[in-house]
């Protein structure tokens, strides 16, 4: 999960120590056709450091992000590609 991230200019040089890039926490959404899905990751660090009570804690969080990013992605994808009408 953690990368090298390049100076911004090229011929700059980089710090005596190395920067990395952690990824802490990810939010995914992805769809298939009309179906939206969002999911919630974390660092497996952070995950076993936290307390059973910051455990419930975050994922009741991280829940709710997940349902209102999904939600809104999906009214986009609603006003982007409207259903075409049908045929009765």
């Amino acid at each position: 999960m953690a990368s090298h991230v390049p100076p911004d200019d090229p011929g700059q040089q980089m710090p005596s120590h190395d920067t990395l890039d952690v990824e802490l926490l990810r939010v995914n959404v992805s769809r298939r056709g009309k179906l939206v899905n969002a999911e919630w990751a974390l660092h497996p660090q952070i995950k076993q450091d936290l307390g059973p009570d910051e455990w419930k804690e975050i994922t009741q969080l991280m829940s709710k992000v997940t349902d209102i990013v999904g939600h809104r992605f999906s009214q986009i994808l609603t006003d982007v590609e409207p259903d075409p009408p049908g045929n009765a």
